[in-house]
């Protein structure tokens, strides 16, 4: 098998792109490989200097590459909103929406009461894509790519009540990503814009920096080990987003085993992620939660 890697991405100037959580980790080098590619990257953070920051460092190695900021709180909706409206303002398209940012391990609540990882990894990138959607539908190929996780396999959605907290928090909230992307690619079909989904193996990021030393440590010593840095977890969301022969539904992640480590490749979610009444009901109370409504 070919070995998919960042000299596969095809030209991408003329392009624009938005990548939340993209001050570290996969979110950095996802818009560090797009800007190098020639796309305009927007990085949609929570602190505004880390955003600058990390946009100075990818201008030092790119010195061409067209580089914004938004500031984005996804536990906030007020956050997600403003942020929105700066982007709605400086372009009339999005070719690409990158949902990347996410949390684990971290407890409480986010300011408008949701269990915070459901809140940020699912809720907050639901409203900002639905807020958003008219300028991505405005492409004449535009893609919203969400990351989940491996995690994905431990989470549990009650199809009755999707938000209630149950089992794995951050299982939930990566099963919750992949159940919207494939509702979000069905409710696009007909439009020029595609939903599609990646997971990062094994990558050694940021992600498990609020979880407890007994999680943590035995994560990153995995990944590690496997040597997955976040260059190499990042090519999944890179081939979803810019493979010209990546279709809607799609789930792209490492081929090695147990999906933790190798080359991107098209993989397979749990039959969960594909139940059409968990699907359907989550979106609905997801709209009703966050007070975005999707147009039909």
């Amino acid at each position: 098998m070919r070995k998919w890697t960042e000299a596969d991405i095809p030209d991408q100037r003329g392009r624009i792109a938005v990548v939340t959580g993209a001050n570290t980790g996969l979110g950095f080098e996802t818009a560090r490989a797009l800007a190098e590619h020639g796309a305009t990257v927007v990085l949609a953070c929570r602190n505004p200097d880390k955003a600058a920051d990390a946009a100075h460092r990818i201008t030092q190695h790119v010195p061409s590459a067209s580089i914004e900021t938004a500031k984005l709180d996804l536990a906030s909706l007020t956050s997600v909103r403003a942020a929105a409206e700066t982007i709605r303002g400086r372009y009339d398209r999005i070719d690409l929406l990158i949902n990347n940012a996410g949390v684990t391990g971290r407890s409480g609540t986010t300011e408008d009461g949701f269990e915070i990882q459901f809140g940020i990894n699912h809720l907050g990138h639901f409203a900002l894509t639905g807020l958003l959607l008219d300028r991505i539908t405005a492409s004449p190929a535009a893609r919203i790519v969400t990351v989940s996780s491996i995690g994905h396999r431990f989470g549990r959605i009650d199809p009755g009540d999707p938000a209630a907290a149950i089992g794995n928090a951050y299982g939930k909230s990566k099963l919750a990503n992949l159940l919207f992307t494939y509702e979000l690619d069905r409710r696009l079909a007909n439009t020029r814009a595609t939903a599609v989904a990646a997971h990062p193996g094994g990558a050694s990021t940021e992600v498990f920096r609020y979880s407890p030393a007994a999680f943590r440590l035995p994560n990153s010593a995995i990944a590690r080990l496997f040597g997955r840095s976040p260059a190499m977890g990042a090519l999944p969301t890179l081939r979803a987003a810019t493979d010209p022969n990546a279709t809607g539904s799609e789930y792209y992640g490492p081929a090695g085993l147990f999906e933790i480590q190798g080359y991107p490749t098209r993989v397979k979610s749990t039959s969960r992620s594909h139940d059409r009444q968990r699907q359907t009901r989550l979106w609905e109370v997801s709209e009703k939660l966050t007070g975005v409504c999707y147009p039909e």
